[in-house]
């Protein structure tokens, strides 16, 4: 599909989405539990690959509403469900019968690929072209050190992926600064292991807020996992750690069997920096479903500011409103933020001066080398960039948006973050690939259009 957006004025309320990351590690979490109720889920192409794996490995995902669990990997109806039912395997994955397949989730494969080593067996996991070719070899060396079969089919450390098991536990080192999924995916497992797991980082962690994350959750589910420090002492939070210890022998249980999944500030990254750019002179574009937690990608809203835009966040009542502003050009470290490049990318290009953006050598292995995504679609519409292997620079004084023809790469993000470029475009901007939104924010147009986006649909992609 391919969208047509042309300079609009915004105004109104728009509705994050609930949280991919958290909504990804909820489904498994109940997965791994006896069975428990995930309430305001984002029902997304990623994390129904995530539903598929928790009933290939034996347990179901359904609408809490109609009782009608789909198991065997089946891909349930999930859509507009307010809350799914998860009936778990109780900490011990079977042997799938089929090859999983992780579409384009990497998230998917690799918190997937770590349950796979319980499992007392040989599991094969798969995805698209996009997924096949991103890194996983630190997490199959890790599994290997463990004790596990955790091969690569094409020896390239990439899908396909064969897994056998089962996974006792004990101690390994992983390098931090490839992805903090390696980390999660450990931890998670190693819960439910009868050693427990120990994780040594060989290079500093990046993306310690996704592991906050992950912190967050566990513990929700009655899991206790520790980041430590280099003597071994335990730390608040993941940022500086030298690794983290899971006992083993745990069990997943939320409160009330229950648990709630957060709005999505990545996504909200994308309304906001919307705001920013086209809100009414003189009105408030707001934003709801943005309460506080573990999430990094809440820097976004320091970031806006940053860069001129009037914003107000209640934290309590969890909605945010921002201002249109002549905005200025920022220095921001995305080291633990790389889903906010594509954003901060776009709103550099239309504001004054430069917008630096360190640190992001690891957003190139996302579903898209992200930062020459961006620099190359942004040139196609007349920003200046300048790219170096970990800073991409947005000349924002030399840039002059006009309407062109891009492509959004098959990654949402980039979609997305193109279409917040064109809403101060000369003319009209077509985005190519546009249906990708649906793997984190799949309502992302009809939001728009109801600001008042001027987008227009083509479902031939013509």
């Amino acid at each position: 599909m391919d969208v047509h957006v042309t300079r609009s004025t915004l105004r109104g309320t728009a509705r994050a989405p609930p949280s991919k990351s958290y909504t990804h590690r909820a489904l498994l979490a109940a997965g791994y539990s006896d069975g428990a109720t995930v309430e305001s889920p984002l029902v997304s192409a990623d994390t129904r690959a995530t539903a598929r794996a928790v009933g290939a490995f034996g347990g179901s995902v359904a609408p809490a509403d109609d009782g009608a669990a789909a198991a065997d990997g089946a891909d349930p109806d999930l859509a507009d469900a307010d809350a799914l039912a998860v009936e778990g395997f109780g900490g011990r994955p079977a042997v799938p019968d089929d090859v999983i397949d992780c579409a384009n989730s990497g998230t998917t494969m690799r918190l997937v690929t770590a349950a796979a080593a319980l499992a007392d067996g040989t599991t094969v996991l798969t995805g698209d072209g996009s997924l096949r070719s991103r890194p996983q070899g630190p997490l199959l060396d890790a599994l290997g050190d463990l004790g596990v079969r955790a091969e690569s089919t094409r020896s390239n450390g990439r899908a396909p992926l064969v897994v056998a098991g089962p996974l006792a536990g004990g101690e390994v080192a992983i390098p931090g600064d490839v992805s903090s999924q390696y980390v999660t995916a450990l931890l998670m497992a190693g819960a439910v292991t009868d050693e427990g797991v120990e994780v040594d980082l060989t290079t500093p962690l990046k993306s310690a807020p996704y592991v906050d994350i992950t912190l967050e959750l566990l513990a929700d589910f009655g899991v206790e996992a520790t980041p430590v420090d280099g003597t071994g002492d335990p730390l608040d939070g993941a940022a500086g750690a030298a690794g983290f210890a899971v006992p083993g022998g745990q069990t997943y249980a939320p409160s009330d069997g229950t648990y709630a999944v957060p709005g999505d500030f990545s996504s909200i990254s994308y309304l906001l920096g919307a705001g920013a750019v086209a809100a009414a002179p003189g009105e408030s574009l707001r934003i709801e479903g943005a309460r506080p937690s573990a999430q990094g990608d809440a820097a976004i809203v320091d970031i806006v500011e940053r860069m001129g835009a009037p914003v107000e966040w209640d934290r309590e009542a969890g909605e945010i409103a921002v201002e249109r502003a002549a905005l200025s050009g920022v220095t921001v470290d995305v080291g633990d933020t790389p889903d906010l490049l594509p954003t901060i990318a776009a709103l550099g290009a239309v504001a004054d001066g430069e917008t630096r953006i360190e640190n992001c050598e690891h957003v190139r292995y996302k579903e898209t080398d992200r930062v020459s995504a961006m620099a190359e679609e942004l040139e196609a519409m007349g920003a200046a960039t300048t790219e170096e292997p970990d800073v991409l620079t947005i000349h924002g004084s030399e840039s002059d948006l006009r309407g062109a023809t891009v492509d959004g790469r098959g990654d949402h993000r980039i979609v997305m973050a193109l279409s917040i470029a064109a809403l101060d475009a000369e003319g009209t901007t077509t985005v190519r690939g546009a249906e990708h939104v649906d793997v984190s924010f799949p309502g992302f147009f009809d939001a728009m259009a109801d600001l008042g986006m001027d987008v227009e649909r083509d479902e031939a992609g013509e």
